[in-house]
């Protein structure tokens, strides 16, 4: 890998495997977060196997966890968008 002054982040294929790997950390993340919150939420007692209660207990928790995140992600886009333009505009 060549170095050209301009650093590595000029390397398209290699800005692509950060944004991937930095996807792949957040997810991680997100998936011990969403554990921990749910495991604190449903489980009693931790036993041989799930009874029903449990397990729907998770999946709603789980559904809810994402449905909350996805929320949270779309409000912060819109947010830098609405930002965006506005100090688009007052550069104008």
């Amino acid at each position: 890998l060549a170095m050209d002054g301009q650093g590595a982040t000029s390397d398209p294929q290699l800005q692509q495997f950060i944004e991937v790997e930095s996807q792949k950390q957040r997810f991680q993340q997100l998936v011990h977060q969403m554990t921990e919150v749910c495991w604190e939420k449903c489980m009693d007692k931790p036993g041989p196997k799930l009874d029903s209660r449990t397990e729907v207990c998770f999946v709603n928790c789980v559904e809810r966890f994402i449905d909350t995140s996805q929320f949270i992600l779309n409000r912060l886009e819109q947010t830098q968008r609405s930002r965006g333009s506005f100090s688009e505009s007052m550069s104008d």
